[in-house]
């Protein structure tokens, strides 16, 4: 490689280049081979395409019908969903909280005042109107006050030796309808 030639891409060296085509122009294009693509089957066109009348589904039977078997259906042997065991159960009175950390609270640069709403703003939270927890990972050097549903004790002191305050938001009440 030519001297002058090196000095050249080292000017340009970190700087947007522009990208090569990539793009296949009309000098490029081969023709396809003969057997690469076969044409799609169209049944029941007729007794001259040869798959006519029964449209290559033989005569009769369950698979020769318009509906087929259900899906998981194992001729009649128990299907496989049933020969396994069941195994645990939802909760459907779980609560499931939002993590936020001191450490993603401090990368953020936020002190002050903290709502679930900067929370959002700050992409630190998915919904400011779900179930939020503060957790203790990481250390505060600004005080901050901050509005969650839950904060662990850890979480409370480091917050509270910095100087802050967390307000823990009252649960909304869950009406139960009489069965």
């Amino acid at each position: 490689m030519a001297e002058k030639e090196r000095i050249e891409r080292a000017r340009g060296f970190g700087k947007k280049r522009p990208k090569k085509s990539t793009s296949l122009g009309n000098k490029n294009l081969v023709p396809i081979p003969k057997g690469a693509k076969t044409a799609k089957k169209r049944v029941g066109q007729g007794p001259g395409s040869g798959m006519g009348k029964t449209s290559t589904r033989g005569s009769k039977g369950q698979r020769a019908r318009a509906a087929s078997m259900k899906r998981g259906f194992e001729g009649g042997q128990m299907p496989l969903h049933k020969r396994l065991p069941k195994r645990g159960f939802r909760n459907i009175f779980s609560s499931v909280y939002q993590p936020v950390n001191l450490l993603v609270i401090a990368k953020a640069g936020l002190f002050g005042e903290i709502s679930p709403a900067l929370l959002r703003e700050k992409r630190l939270i998915k919904s400011e109107t779900g179930l939020i927890k503060l957790l203790a990972t990481g250390e505060l050097s600004q005080a901050i006050t901050i509005t969650v549903d839950g904060a662990s004790q850890s979480a409370i002191a480091k917050v509270e030796k910095a100087g802050g305050k967390v307000i823990i938001r009252e649960k909304k009440a869950v009406e139960k309808k009489n069965a």
